[in-house]
Order: structure tokens, then C-alpha cells, then sequence
């Protein structure tokens, strides 16, 4: 048999009367835990204030805003930002795989949005063509040309049904990219933005205007458009699939594209060069965007030379529709890595600007941002909200 262990264990006995006195302080802490969560929460006039200023930014500068000094400069900059949105927002539209008219839906709805809600006073949150890049490698690889070919004519696309379909993709895309983005403001992601220099930023926003480029060229030269896959070198795939190609360009597609690209930077350097003379930059993104137009129009390029026009554009706004839910189980990790891309672009741009001017910007607001996007944009027209532009 095994040593046995003893245990000796003493109890205090208790009366009646000191039975009683544990009790009551039993309860009196109870009142206490009571009385300090009930500080905790109470909200003052002078914490609502607070509060209320934090979320609406408006609130605090509007008041003070000094129109003789700021008034005309804004004035001029927001005609600048939207001459520049016309035409920007119908081109990234297309980069995305989504008809043109939902390039101009987001350009204007995200804008209106951060003027009440953001805090950065030199960012315009609209189209990005990083993103419009990267949801339209989503839309033609998820929903490709080759799926709406038109019955006995495999060349011919129904393009009415195809764009249906892309738009109810890009939708159900902003509405999961909104969503991940607001999990990364409530958890207080923004630290990530220590992280991010200046030079990581310089060097990313470069590769993103190769990408642009190099997305931009099959429509230069007049190619016939062809699903692009998202995957490791796919800018050297690109390259290599529009040299073997380039026997198919269009001549007249070619030629205006040549035309506006001269006039636009030759106009640009001329607005650098003037511009301490120059109230307003010269518009010639919006000139070129009108004659172009009119030459189109009158000449009837896309009949008689084969150019790609943007074709019709409805007036006025569409009605909010529920994306399809059905449709995020497909798209949920390339709207994870989009949330990540535009939320981290966002903020660091922001913080670099904030640095330069001595003030303050709250990098996790701004990703809270996208629940006003989601609730105030109708249908897709978010679809390229993210980003700065």
C-alpha cells in the first residue's frame, strides 16, 4: 500500500450576523461595478458633441471655412477634378468591363459622399484605374465573351446580355469589397500605413501607370478586345499577345487615338509651363472629348473606318438593387485583395498629404467610409469607388 496523503482544510464558522455583513458587501460591490459601468456609457451633451464632429468632419470646418482665401481656389479645383471625371470615368468603366455610364455613376457619388464624411482635404475618392483594372480582369474571366456568342455567328457577342451579367458581377463585388473594407476600419487596421513610405508609394502608383498603359494599348491600336487572365507576368503576356496581333490593327482607330494623344500632351505641357499665369488649366481633356464627338458624329467613323465608339449613355440615375448574393462565393478572394489594395492606397495617400500640410486624417474612418458608398450608390455604379483619383 501507497503512503496515503493527508489533507487538512479549516473553515471559519460563520454566524447569523456575519452571514448577513458578507452579504451586504457582496452587494455594495455589486453597486459599485454598477455605478462605474453606468459612467462608462453615459453620454454627455459635451461627448455626443464629440462624437458627432468625429463622424461628421463637415461639422467642424464648414463653419470655419475662409471663403475669401479658399473660395475661388476650390472653386477652380473642383471644376479641374470634374472636367477630368468625364472622361476619366467613362474610360475606367471600360477598363473594368462595365458599360461607360457606371464610370460616371461612381465619380459622382463617392465625391459627394467624403465631402460630408471625409477628413483629407486634397483627395477625391472616386475611379482608380488600378482597381477598374482589377475588376475587369474578374468580369472577363468570370464572365467572358465566348458565353454570349450569338447563335450560328461565332463572332458576333450579345453585348446587352453580357454587360447584364458584368454588371451583376462588379455589384456584388462592391458590396463584399465595402464590407471587407469596413471589418478593416472597425478593427483598426490603419496602422498599417507606418508601413507604407513614400517611396513604396511612388514606385507602386509608376507600376500602376504601366499597367495602364499597357491595358490601354490593344484599344490604341484598335485590336479586337481579348479576355485577359489574371496571373503571375500577365503584362508580358499582354506585350507578346498584342505583337502577335499587330496585323490587325485598325488605321483609323490608330490615327485618332494619335491625334488626341499629341493634343493632349502638348496642351500639358503647356498648362505646366503657364500655369503660375493661368487661373484654370486649359480643359483639353474635355475639349478633345467634345470634338472628337462631333468628328465622329459627322464623319460616321465607327460605320466607315471601323472605330469603337462608347455608343449610348442613358440620362439620370438608376434605381438601388440588391446585388445577387449567390455571386460572392466566386469573388470573395479577389475582393479581399482589392479591399486591401484600395485601402491601403487610400490611407497612405491621405497621410502623405496630411503630412505635408500639418494636419490630421483618421485612416480607420476613412475605410468606414464604404458603408455610406454602399447604402447611397445605385446598383454597380461603386464598382470603382475605392480609390483616389
Amino acid at each position: 500500500m501507497g503512503d496515503k496523503k493527508r489533507y487538512h482544510v479549516e473553515r471559519s464558522v460563520l454566524h447569523e450576523a456575519d452571514l448577513g455583513g458578507t452579504s451586504s458587501q457582496s452587494m455594495d460591490e455589486v453597486r459599485r461595478l454598477l455605478s462605474t459601468a453606468r459612467r462608462k456609457v453615459r453620454c454627455s451633451r459635451s461627448a455626443a458633441k464629440s462624437m458627432l464632429l468625429q463622424f461628421l468632419p463637415i461639422l467642424r470646418w464648414l463653419p470655419r471655412y475662409p471663403v475669401k482665401e479658399w473660395l475661388l481656389g476650390d472653386i477652380i479645383s473642383g471644376l479641374s477634378v470634374g472636367i477630368l471625371q468625364l472622361p476619366q470615368g467613362l474610360a475606367y468603366a471600360l477598363l473594368a468591363g462595365v458599360p461607360p455610364v457606371f464610370g460616371l455613376y461612381s465619380s459622382f457619388f463617392p465625391v459627394f459622399v467624403y465631402s460630408f464624411f471625409g477628413k483629407s482635404r486634397h483627395i477625391s475618392a472616386g475611379t482608380f484605374a488600378v482597381i477598374s483594372i482589377m475588376i475587369g480582369s474578374v468580369t472577363e474571366s468570370l464572365v467572358p465573351n465566348e458565353n454570349f456568342m450569338l447563335p450560328g455567328n461565332e463572332t458576333l457577342v450579345n453585348t446587352t446580355a453580357r454587360d447584364k451579367a458584368r454588371v451583376e458581377l462588379a455589384a456584388a463585388m462592391s458590396l463584399l469589397v465595402g464590407l471587407f473594407q469596413v471589418i478593416l476600419g472597425l478593427v483598426q487596421f490603419g496602422f498599417v500605413v507606418t508601413y507604407l513610405s513614400e517611396p513604396l508609394i511612388r514606385g507602386y502608383t509608376t507600376a500602376a501607370t504601366i499597367h495602364v498603359t499597357v491595358s490601354q494599348l490593344k484599344h490604341i491600336f484598335g485590336l479586337p478586345g481579348a479576355s485577359q487572365k489574371s496571373q503571375p507576368l500577365s503584362l508580358i503576356y499582354s506585350l507578346f499577345s498584342l505583337c502577335r496581333r499587330i496585323h490587325l490593327t485598325n488605321i483609323g482607330t490608330l490615327v485618332v487615338s494619335l491625334i488626341a494623344l499629341v493634343c493632349l500632351f502638348a496642351v500639358k505641357e503647356v498648362n505646366q509651363r503657364c500655369r503660375s499665369k493661368m487661373p484654370l488649366p486649359f480643359p483639353i481633356e474635355l475639349v478633345v472629348l467634345i470634338i472628337s464627338t462631333g468628328i465622329s458624329y459627322g464623319v460616321n467613323l465607327h460605320e466607315g473606318f471601323g472605330v469603337a465608339i462608347v455608343g449610348d449613355i442613358p440620362t439620370g440615375m438608376i434605381a438601388p438593387t440588391v446585388p445577387k448574393v449567390n455571386l460572392l462565393a466566386n469573388i470573395v478572394g479577389n475582393a479581399f485583395a482589392i479591399a486591401m489594395v484600395g485601402y491601403a492606397v487610400m490611407i497612405s495617400l491621405a497621410k502623405m498629404f496630411a503630412m505635408k500640410n500639418n494636419y490630421k486624417v483618421d485612416s480607420n474612418q476613412n475605410a468606414l467610409l464604404k458603408t455610406v458608398f454602399i447604402c447611397t450608390t445605385p446598383n454597380a455604379g461603386l464598382l470603382n469607388y475605392l480609390h483616389i483619383s
